[in-house]
Formats: C-alpha cells, sequence, structure tokens
C-alpha cells in the first residue's frame, strides 16, 4: 500500500514500513532513513515513541508522523 503525505489519514497509526518504506512492497518511504537510523533516532528523541497495539505489534501516530515531516521540511 503505496502511502503519500496527502494520503495519510488525519488520526489512526501507521506501520513502521509505512514511514520508512520498504523496497520488498514497492511502498515509498515518507522519512527516508534506515531502520536503524530510525530507532536511533526514536532513542535520541528525534522521532516520535511508538505505541504498543498487541503483544508483537507497534505503530506510529498518524498525527506525530505528520507533525514530524512538518518539521522536518521546515529545517530545509
Amino acid at each position: 500500500m503505496a502511502t503519500t503525505f496527502n494520503q495519510l489519514p488525519e488520526t489512526g497509526f501507521l506501520r513502521l514500513s509505512q514511514i520508512i518504506g520498504n523496497k520488498k512492497t514497492n511502498t515509498p518511504a515518507l522519512i527516508p532513513v534506515s531502520r536503524t537510523s530510525w530507532f536511533n533516532g526514536i532513542k535520541l528523541g528525534k522521532y516520535p515513541k511508538s505505541v504498543k497495539l498487541g503483544e508483537r505489534t507497534v505503530a506510529w501516530k498518524a498525527e506525530d508522523i505528520r507533525d514530524l515531516i512538518d518539521s522536518l521540511g521546515n529545517v530545509a
């Protein structure tokens, strides 16, 4: 499922592959960083923390990802 910024839901959750992309499923990246960089960014407070949805399922709030993309766009 390809996701672009304009297609992001106002509320809800996004999985990691929807945020950083997935070459196997041809999902484009909203934030083009590696998985390792993403999790390091969370530890450093650069990226939002995940929400645990189940025993082995985490996601990120769509609002947090929208805010992050807005803030990254304002940095340039």
